[in-house]
């Protein structure tokens, strides 16, 4: 008698991790995936869209001005003289160069607004993550730094959802 009781005393006492364990309630975001679908990043792209049209419009025009200026050239450089030559080849390399700045700068000036409309982003999607982990009575949620995580425990759809009503 008491040998069986020792034995079930002994796999409970072996069982008790695992039913702890089972209890856990685990869930895994795919970042890319929710920074790609989110309904806030389409927005955001809309408005550093809207918001650098015009430095983007006057660049093209730019660049036009300059095709302009090559095929004119090309059309005219039999009859200019040597010296003409040489200053309207100038004029276009130096408005090349000119381009060249303006987009590198108005590259830059994207690369900055949208490093700030992620991190917005980002303070959005934690946010929801906590609220979805309460209403969901998560015990962990991660998305960083995994190396395997099941379909099981997936829940970037229902954070994406959770965005567009935060939205």
């Amino acid at each position: 008698m008491n040998k069986k009781i020792a034995a079930i005393l002994l796999s409970i006492f072996l069982l008790f991790p695992f039913t702890i364990y089972a209890e856990i309630k685990i869930g895994y975001v795919v970042v890319e995936k929710v920074l790609k679908d989110a309904p806030q990043t389409a927005s955001s792209n809309k408005k550093l869209e809207k918001e650098f049209k015009s430095r983007t419009d006057g660049l093209q025009k730019k660049v036009k001005a300059i095709q302009a200026q090559e095929k004119d050239f090309k059309k005219n450089s039999l009859t200019m003289t040597d010296s003409d030559k040489q200053k309207a080849q100038k004029k276009i390399q130096n408005s090349k160069i000119d381009v060249q700045r303006i987009e590198r700068e108005l590259r830059e000036d994207i690369d900055i607004r949208r490093r700030e409309e992620i991190g917005k982003l980002q303070q959005q999607i934690n946010k929801s993550i906590e609220e979805l982990a309460e209403k969901e009575k998560y015990d962990l949620i991660l998305y960083q730094g995994v190396a395997y995580a099941s379909k099981g425990i997936d829940i970037t759809n229902d954070l994406i959802e959770a965005l567009g009503k935060a939205k």
